[in-house]
């Protein structure tokens, strides 16, 4: 090998290396510091943040590793479902089944997924990719990766990291939100907490129930709601504790982490750095705030009904972010008055939104898949 060829090989690295991958880079790196230093959802940021650097310096979903991670986790859907199993692992209906009336609030929460798919139609943007735009007010990377694939995998980069990236950054997001629409004296509600005992036979036969129901009501929705009632059947029937502990926590481990840097891999210069791929982050940012803007003034309406019984915080936790969203509004109310507990209330809302953004991306997904077709 002469000088010239050694040469080559040295900067064959630099050859195709531009502006473009450096500020990729430095956003990749952005994510990171938030992941280290700020510890804002440092399981997700972390690899997302990696995976990012990682791509603009020639290891994207083109080839390689990445390509496999891709083609065998986000194209087939299994990373999505995976994750599903162990967050179903984690959730504890019971809150939810002794007050239903907060699903009323999960319902509310998804008034922005609609509300932003039809002003980016205005914009200009095709439905398939407007429905995945709209997903991302559901504040879950899950729901959001399973529906974009299906619909416009083209922009599954920005919506995946849109979901996630917004997810980590709800105390910043919702706090200004909630104290803005809320008055001091409703933050400072008081809620009985005496709920009806739920018998066992219940919650066991929840997840099943729902699984029938939602998969013959939304079909497209059915591998999101099953893997979800899976793990949480896993959960409640106590007999399957190994597997439930798997799923809380080497399966969705494993599966975010192949998730993050396979979504980070996708942020290349080329695919990021354009108009479009901005729109989409705004428009998943109003999605995100849309939804908290609805649950709050939805909660606020129930407080109005029920004479001052209902605290209107907890409409703001209406979103699928489990359980960020609903220890949020328990710390804001705990914020005005120590003790004020309202913990239990904000996690069934909580997980109504678990369950109404599934339902909604499933309904999204049908609707959009029967349009086009």
């Amino acid at each position: 090998m002469d000088f010239s060829e050694l040469v080559t090989q040295i900067t064959r690295g630099f050859a195709g290396f531009t502006w473009g991958n450096a500020i990729m880079i430095l956003a990749g790196l952005g994510l990171m510091a938030l992941a280290v230093i700020k510890e804002y959802e440092p399981v997700l940021l972390l690899p997302i943040g990696f995976g990012c650097v990682l791509a603009n310096v020639g290891m994207s979903t083109q080839h390689g590793i990445f390509k496999v991670l891709y083609e065998a986790g986000i194209a087939s859907e299994l990373f999505p479902l995976l994750i599903f199993i162990g967050v179903g692992a984690m959730i504890d209906f019971r809150p939810l089944l002794a007050m239903p009336q907060m699903a009323l609030l999960g319902a509310a929460g998804q008034f922005g997924i609609y509300g932003t798919l039809l002003l980016a139609l205005l914009l200009g943007f095709p439905l398939n990719q407007a429905a995945s735009i709209g997903v991302i007010g559901a504040i879950d990377g899950p729901t959001a990766i399973f529906v974009t694939t299906k619909l416009a995998p083209e922009i599954l980069a920005p919506v995946a990291v849109a979901a996630y990236s917004y997810m980590s950054l709800i105390p910043i997001i919702q706090v200004p939100v909630m104290k803005l629409l809320t008055t001091r004296r409703e933050r400072l509600i008081r809620m009985e907490y005496a709920p009806r005992p739920v018998p066992r036979s219940v919650v066991i036969a929840f997840p099943i129930a729902v699984t029938i129901a939602i998969s013959l009501i939304a079909p497209d929705a059915a591998p999101l709601i099953a893997t979800l009632m899976l793990g949480n059947l896993l959960r409640e029937s106590g007999v399957v504790e190994r597997l439930s502990k798997a799923a809380q926590n080497e399966i969705i481990n494993i599966a975010t982490l192949f998730l993050g840097l396979t979504i980070g891999a996708t942020m290349t210069a080329q695919s990021f750095l354009n108009i479009r791929t901005l729109m989409i982050l705004g428009l998943g940012f109003l999605a995100f705030v849309l939804d908290t803007v609805a649950g709050l003034f939805f909660g606020k309406l129930m407080a109005l009904i029920t004479r001052g019984k209902i605290n209107p915080l907890i409409g703001a936790c209406g979103i699928s972010a489990f359980p960020m969203a609903g220890r949020l509004a328990a710390q804001v109310a705990k914020e005005e008055d120590f003790d004020n507990f309202i913990l239990m209330h904000a996690m069934g809302a909580n997980t109504a939104g678990q369950l109404g953004s599934v339902i909604a991306g499933g309904l999204l997904l049908a609707l959009t898949l029967g349009i086009l077709h």
